[in-house]
């Protein structure tokens, strides 16, 4: 009996240890000041001081803390992120290169696409539009006000490093983290990119643009080796991630998974050191992405890259201890690298912050007021038979259709995924409109054709929502085991994560049913498109009187709907991508393989230079008013190579509403002596007209930023030679208005 009561106590007081520790470790974990003690350092004062400082930490650390500070938690710690995503449904802070010993503050990293993510408090934050949608806005001050609330929530939720602005360049249209991105085109993208990074950075959060390089399918990402020549590297796929380094001043970037050229990102020295530090003169820090990005420590190393992220792997003590000692790398490779971190998070740790951070500031009415302005300008649009606005008017009977209709449906669920306090869903917010009216609205949630048919026959409006959700496309998460297996056999091999790489362009087949169903049922009819990326129309949109793309659109995107559906806002937003006729036109694709090629064609560039006509154009989107371009004036005619070509062209509001317009200027290369697309994007801006109203548009671009790199040379060269310059509404040739100039 004692022995059973003995044995009791003893479990007894297993269970309460093992109990307590999941409790202080794991649910109530400590959370550290980011900041620094300055009183523990009064001397430091200036910019210089930190970089000094940074070097005398180096010189005290041991072996051992130079290492802690190559990674972010110790493996042992893996409970604490597993358990609190898995079970408490919340993101928890991962606190890397903290040392006590020395007083150096630790940096925690939430991902942002869409909204901050980690917060210990789960509480919801404020969850914009996805950066597709932003990018469909084409308005770079509001991505600025965006991040600037993304930054402000991860201050106030203890963050001093955001995983964001995504720019990887959007190939194919079937990639499953489209919606993370601003689009196909590296110039937007590099703006939006740097618009980001600095507003981030305001608030002493590190940015890290990612994922460093060509991270464009998912399904594959953990094994893909992406092949291209050089000229494709630095003319298509590097320019964004150059501008948030040259013009963002990002902190650090975030490498990505694939291979390149043979050799994981995170391995490879031409990227990482030769383009990146040598070259563009980088002097931030790298981190790797999560879990499955370094294989070969040692490699990493020699390549530059500084921290493993969550924790350390191939970065392991041992394994660097062993390197030293078998000489196959130099202590003082792993001081380099700390050092690099070091100079530039301490420079965050001790700069003056603008404002105070508390959790007042999350999802205040304020940043929830921006993320509806968001959705509002980012819905492109995209057909319109005199069919919108709908009219504000009383008595009416509006059906709003589909199984997406009341579904709470931001994006994906993977690392980007942010969540809010509500989310107002398309029938949510056509309701909420109509209320205060006393127009009745009724839900029908396409269960069966005939009846939504009949419905749709019978009400003043119909409204059909389609498109897709986080089990369609997004991050796929699958072992690294299973993606080689499905690379190699080309096929999926095991169990289907949730999102990916979506198969093919279309609908959902209840959903093209549905649209087939509903054509010329009603003549009120508007199709509305939620989703990340381009899909194929070609069955169904000649069929319906007016297509809206209204993405993921955020935690306000039911009342941003309304709100364009009847006027009250005029839409204003771009494809920031082309959508083809057919699929076959786009590059080649798929979402399982081992290796493929990226060429130096795609998007507007593929089809502009095979002369292929699309559906929809990079750029395009429709308003309730009609703007008129005239009058392009080519200001500077002549310049030198380092010079710059400005260009006015008027613009009117020729119709009877006020709207926005993008002003969109594309250089053209007729005259090159090497093979060039046909035309590039190299300016854009917004201009708010009154109805009625004209203004002179002024737009440039510097000659440095038309020159092509020649591999041979290994130097971008700019060519003296006549260009065309193009000014309108999008790509579309029939849009544009032509000019010319000469670099001389």
């Amino acid at each position: 009996m004692k022995l059973l009561k003995f044995i009791a106590y003893g479990l007894g007081v297993l269970v309460l240890a093992v109990g307590s520790f999941l409790y202080f470790t794991v649910y109530d974990y400590t959370m550290y000041p980011l900041k620094a003690d300055k009183s523990k350092f009064p001397n430091v004062h200036t910019e210089a001081d930190v970089e000094q400082l940074a070097e005398e930490l180096v010189a005290q650390m041991t072996l051992d803390e130079k290492i802690e500070q190559l990674y972010g938690e110790p493996l042992s710690n893996a409970a604490k992120l597993g358990i609190n995503l898995l079970y408490l449904d919340r993101f928890p802070h991962i606190y890397a290169g903290r040392n006590e010993r020395l007083n150096i503050p630790p940096f925690v990293l939430s991902d942002g696409p869409r909204g901050a993510r980690v917060s210990k408090e789960r509480r919801g934050m404020t969850n914009f539009p996805v950066a597709m949608s932003r990018g469909a806005s084409w308005d770079v001050d509001l991505e600025s006000r965006i991040n600037e609330v993304i930054a402000i929530e991860m201050r106030a939720n203890g963050v001093n490093y955001a995983a964001t602005p995504c720019i990887n360049l959007l190939r194919h249209p079937g990639w499953g983290r489209a919606q993370e991105t601003y689009g196909e085109d590296p110039w937007l993208l590099g703006e939006f990119g740097v618009a980001a990074t600095l507003a981030i950075q305001k608030h002493n959060v590190m940015a890290c643009p990612k994922h460093f390089a060509l991270n464009s399918i998912e399904n594959s990402r953990f094994v893909i080796d992406v092949q291209l020549d050089e000229r494709t590297l630095r003319e298509v796929y590097l320019p964004h991630f150059k501008k948030v380094v040259q013009e963002g001043n990002a902190a650090s970037l975030m490498t990505a998974y694939n291979k390149v050229q043979g050799e994981y990102s995170s391995e490879n020295r031409h990227l990482l050191t030769e383009i990146l530090r040598d070259e563009w003169g980088f002097e931030g820090f790298l981190t790797s992405d999560w879990f499955f990005a370094v294989y070969d420590g040692i490699a990493s190393v020699k390549a530059g890259l500084n921290v493993e992220m969550p924790f350390g792997q191939a970065y392991d003590n041992k394994i660097m201890k062993q390197a030293i000692s078998d000489g196959q790398i130099q202590e003082s490779d792993i001081e380099s690298l700390v050092l690099g971190t070091l100079k530039t998070r301490l420079k965050y740790a001790f700069a003056e912050d603008p404002m105070e951070y508390n959790q007042s500031l999350i999802a205040n009415p304020e940043s929830v007021a921006l993320s509806r302005e968001a959705a509002e300008k980012g819905m492109v649009l995209l057909k319109n038979e005199g069919v919108l606005p709908f009219s504000h008017s009383g008595n009416k009977t509006i059906a709003v259709i589909g199984a997406l209709a009341d579904v709470e449906n931001t994006g994906d669920h993977g690392s980007s995924n942010s969540a809010s306090p509500y989310v107002v869903t398309p029938y949510a917010g056509i309701n909420n409109y109509h209320f205060k009216l006393g127009n009745e609205v009724t839900l029908d949630n396409a269960s069966d054709l005939v009846a939504s048919k009949s419905l749709a026959e019978k009400v003043d409006e119909v409204i059909l929502i389609v498109g897709y959700t986080y089990v369609d496309e997004g991050e796929f998460l699958v072992s690294t085991g299973a993606a080689t297996e499905s690379a190699k056999q080309g096929k999926l091999v095991g169990p289907k994560s949730d999102g990916g790489d979506r198969l093919n362009l279309k609908l959902r087949p209840e959903d093209e049913a549905m649209i087939q169903a509903l054509a010329g049922s009603n003549k009120n009819l508007v199709v509305v498109y939620v989703g990340g990326s381009g899909i194929d129309m070609s069955a169904w949109d000649k069929n319906v009187p007016a297509i809206l793309f209204a993405w993921y659109s955020g935690m306000e995107g039911g009342n941003a709907l309304a709100s364009v559906l009847y006027g009250d806002v005029n839409p204003s937003g771009k494809l920031p991508f082309s959508i083809a006729r057919k699929e076959s036109d786009y590059p080649y694709f798929t979402p399982y393989a081992e290796e493929i090629t990226y060429g130096y064609y795609h998007g507007y560039t593929l089809f502009d230079k095979k002369n292929i006509e699309v559906a929809y154009p990079f750029g395009f989107g429709l308003s309730y008013t009609q703007y008129n371009y005239s009058e392009l004036n080519v200001l500077t005619p002549e310049l030198a190579e380092d010079g710059t070509v400005k260009v006015q062209v008027t613009v009117s509001n020729t119709g009877d509403m006020a709207g926005e317009e993008v002003v969109q200027l594309y250089a053209g290369f007729a005259n090159s002596s090497v093979d060039r697309p046909v035309k590039l994007l190299r300016d854009f801006t917004r201009v708010a007209l009154q109805a009625g109203e004209s203004t002179v548009v002024t737009l440039d671009v510097a000659a440095k930023d038309l020159a092509w790199y020649n591999p041979e040379a290994k130097q971008w060269q700019v060519e003296k030679m006549p260009y065309e310059v193009y000014v309108g509404a999008s790509s579309d040739k029939n849009q544009l208005l032509l000019g010319s100039f000469t670099i001389e």
